[in-house]
């Protein structure tokens, strides 16, 4: 009979005290599909002494990382924390001391992923991430072995699930950002600081891992343009709403003759499309191959057991020896591997403009002068009456044909600097398929 496969876990929060939970309770399914008994053998907690939910078997809790790293009977380690440190001390630590490591910790891998990936390289060790990007959808799994004979040609998705229960709240309810935000906080959706939620950076650092799995590059990301969702008002949603279409947080990476885009931003998709009916805290993502053509995921991309469900599968991966032969052949880069180097790419889109005008004779002709001298034509224009007689500030809803993002972005420049217009203008990219 084969000897179990020991596995430590660091880290027994939402995810890690999930992953506990279905090793030890569905043992007898996961020894099937991984052909050898998996068994927790140690935890790493911040604080032993806290009373949980879910009980290591013999009750084998630490609070010194070293007691898994340094335990010659452990072969797999999860880490399960947060952030950037302690996690890459750990992580690295982890490896040094010959552990293969599965983590779901995708801002340590978007900060840190070449020198940790060629750490565990030199050491023949593997780091597995499935549950990094996207929850429970296994994506990387999809990109990194189904995928592995088609050319990449682009990504789109929804990537944060605490953005898309927001933005789907407001539309179905019509309730105010604020007051929804408040809500997936309380559901557990948004930590109480969201900021990273909402503002996209989550999305992009998950973006950054995707790029480099499907084109083989390396992203700051931080260099990847993002905006967040803070922006959306209940206005806007109702304007999308009247012209077809949804407004959703969309992840976006491509690539055209050597050259890469990306970014992640708000934008309008059509009603009826698969991202525009992923709602809640679900996440999305389309891949175009260049063989298979395109392909849509869809699942939970946030929550304890759909991400301890990754982190699982990615430890069977890693006990029947599949995480290391993918490691060994997905892209990994040397960590002074040069940086891809994002833009030179001005693709058409179609563009939604909500621009609050003054509410005078001539506004309408000085708008659309200003988008017809930077060379963009308008393919519908909605002028909504004011709120009331006093108002004297009108929205001024305009949808363009497909033009250049730097046009479009200059165009917008020249209107906000106007004197017709009050505040800034919103501009979104417009996505029909």
């Amino acid at each position: 009979m084969n000897e179990p496969v020991r596995v430590g876990v660091v880290g027994m929060g939402t995810v890690g005290s999930g992953v506990v939970r279905l090793l030890v309770e569905s043992a007898d399914h996961i020894e099937r599909h991984a052909g050898r008994r998996i068994v927790v053998e140690k935890a790493v907690v911040k604080d032993p002494s806290k009373a949980r939910d879910v009980q290591v078997p013999g009750g084998r809790i630490s609070g010194d990382f070293r007691d898994i790293s340094r335990d010659p009977s452990i072969s797999v380690a999860a880490l399960l924390v947060g952030g950037l440190e302690p996690a890459r001390t750990i992580m690295v630590d982890l490896l040094e001391h010959g552990k293969d490591v599965v983590t779901a910790n995708k801002a340590l891998l978007a900060e840190h992923g070449p020198e940790l990936f060629e750490l565990a390289r030199r050491k023949g060790r593997s780091i597995a991430f499935e549950a990094a990007v996207a929850g429970g959808i296994p994506i990387v799994a999809a990109i990194g072995e189904c995928l592995a004979a088609n050319r990449i040609e682009s990504i789109r998705g929804i990537l944060n699930g605490t953005s898309n229960f927001i933005l789907t709240r407001m539309e179905e309810d019509g309730a105010d950002y604020a007051d929804v935000l408040a809500l997936a906080q309380q559901k557990g959706f948004a930590e109480a600081d969201p900021s990273m939620d909402v503002d996209g950076t989550d999305a992009t650092q998950k973006l950054a891992i995707l790029a480099h799995l499907a084109f083989g590059v390396w992203v700051p990301w931080a260099e990847i343009p993002r905006m967040g969702i803070e922006g959306i008002d209940l206005d806007l949603l109702t304007y999308a709403a009247e012209l077809g279409y949804r407004i959703r947080l969309i992840a976006v990476a491509s690539r055209s003759e050597g050259r890469l885009a990306m970014r992640v931003a708000p934008a309008l998709v059509k009603i009826g499309t698969p991202l525009a009916e992923t709602r809640g805290a679900y996440n999305a993502v389309s891949i175009v191959g260049d063989a298979v053509g395109r392909m849509f995921f869809h699942g939970l991309g946030a929550g304890q057991m759909p991400t301890a469900s990754a982190v699982v599968a990615d430890i069977i991966d890693t006990v029947v020896g599949r995480a290391a032969i993918t490691f060994r052949t997905t892209g990994v880069l040397d960590a002074d591997s040069p940086a891809a180097k994002i833009g030179g790419v001005d693709a058409p889109d179609r563009h939604f403009l909500r621009i609050r005008v003054k509410d005078r004779p001539g506004v309408l002709a000085r708008i659309t002068g200003i988008l017809g001298d930077h060379g963009i034509s308008i393919a519908s224009v909605i002028q909504h009456d004011a709120s009331s007689a006093s108002d004297a500030v009108v929205p001024l809803v305009i949808m363009t044909h497909a033009c250049g993002s730097s046009a479009i972005q200059r165009a917008v420049a020249t209107i906000d600097a106007s004197d017709v217009v009050s505040g800034r203008s919103v501009c979104l990219s417009v996505l029909d398929d």
